[in-house]
């Protein structure tokens, strides 16, 4: 005589597997973020002005950088200039405006990529419905370094090209995250 199928041995074997499949597949594809923050690229490391914009007179929008590299960090500073009103006058300020992003960024080749967050002047993260732009800043760059104080970006969204100049030198210190 043959015993009946056993369906709650038969569940709870599946949940049994289930569970060791889930477990096993976090081992082998999950990991622990890193203690400390990266080194990020040693040249970069110090913060870069730009001074002037080329045809800035004829331009009717345009935007001069600073960059603070920090580690694998970058805190971006964009001064914003226009010549239309796009706003209300209490963002735009009479055609002048700031606005700040904090970000990481990763360098491979002539490439620099920036992924992070619109900021406030502190770098907290700024809250959605302000004024201009607020949430994710993403941006990729082709980078020259025309010597060790002088560096060129030019974003791939733009063909106006960002030169920088080094103001400060600094080094790298990782900090815990």
């Amino acid at each position: 005589m043959q015993k009946p199928f056993n369906f709650q041995l038969l569940t709870f074997n599946l949940k049994r597997a289930s569970c060791l499949l889930l477990l096993a597949s976090c081992l082998f594809s999950c990991s622990f973020n890193p203690p400390l923050q990266g080194n990020g690229v040693k040249a970069l490391q110090g913060e870069w002005k730009q001074d002037t914009i080329g045809n800035s007179k004829q331009l009717v929008n345009y935007t001069l950088y600073n960059f603070r590299f920090s580690c694998d960090s970058v805190f971006i500073r964009m001064e914003n200039f226009s010549k239309v009103n796009y706003g209300t006058d209490t963002c735009m300020n009479k055609g002048h405006w700031l606005e700040y992003a904090g970000a990481t960024y990763d360098q491979k080749e002539s490439k620099l990529h920036v992924k992070g967050f619109y900021c406030d002047a502190n770098y907290h993260l700024k809250n959605p419905g302000g004024c201009f732009n607020s949430g994710v800043y993403e941006d990729t760059f082709s980078l020259t370094m025309k010597d060790d104080s002088v560096l060129e970006l030019l974003p791939v969204s733009s063909t106006v090209p960002i030169k920088l100049k080094l103001t400060k030198r600094t080094t790298c210190t990782p900090k815990p995250l």
